[in-house]
């Protein structure tokens, strides 16, 4: 069965985008996270928010999508 990313509903912080993505790439959830906000100081927060705010319309939930 091919992975499919997904956002998550239990353990989620804001709206599961990370918590997906660390389930897609197999590392833990709070590591995504940190990355995340790394990347969004380093780059002026405005790219990755944007990107954050896409990911979470457009991706479906875990419960969608099994």
């Amino acid at each position: 069965m091919p992975k499919k990313l997904y956002k998550i509903e239990q353990g989620r912080v804001f709206c599961g985008v990370c918590g997906g993505i660390g389930d897609y790439l197999n590392l833990d959830h709070n590591i995504v996270r940190l990355l995340a906000v790394l990347i969004s100081v380093f780059t002026a927060a405005f790219p990755m928010l944007i990107a954050y705010i896409v990911m979470a319309c457009i991706l479906p939930a875990k419960s969608q999508t099994f």
